[in-house]
Formats: structure tokens, C-alpha cells, sequence
């Protein structure tokens, strides 16, 4: 289960200052949604893309628990 800022807060905000986590976790939910996205949404969702590709990608180091697949919640 996500559990961090939603929507409402992030849009208030530079894309910017987003973690990974929330990157990845609304790259997700939009892309499940991609048919179905108005303009606004549409658009929200490359900037999301964007952000992603200018970090070099989501990369997760490998720890003893929990691989190097990031997993959203």
C-alpha cells in the first residue's frame, strides 16, 4: 500500500522535488490509465516521464530483503 503525499500536495510542488517513490508510484497508476487520461492528465503524465528520464531512470540497490525490481505498493 502507497503511503506518502497524494496528488493534491504534489501539484503544488515542482516535479522536481518528488521522490523516486512518488514518481514511480504515479507513473504507474497513470500509465494503467493511459486510455482513459484527458489533456491535463495526459500532460501530467509526461512531465512525470520526463522527471524519470532526466534521473537517469528508477534504479533501486539491491539490499537483503527486497531485489532490484522497485516494487510501488
Amino acid at each position: 500500500m502507497y503511503v506518502g503525499r497524494d496528488m493534491t500536495e504534489l501539484s503544488m510542488m515542482s516535479i522536481e522535488q518528488w521522490t523516486d517513490k512518488e514518481l514511480g508510484y504515479f507513473h504507474h497508476g497513470l500509465q494503467q490509465m493511459t486510455p482513459y487520461l484527458n489533456v491535463e492528465g495526459t500532460s501530467i503524465h509526461r512531465e512525470i516521464i520526463r522527471e524519470i528520464e532526466a534521473r537517469g531512470g528508477l534504479h533501486q540497490e539491491a539490499t537483503w530483503t527486497q531485489g532490484t525490481k522497485p516494487h510501488y505498493d
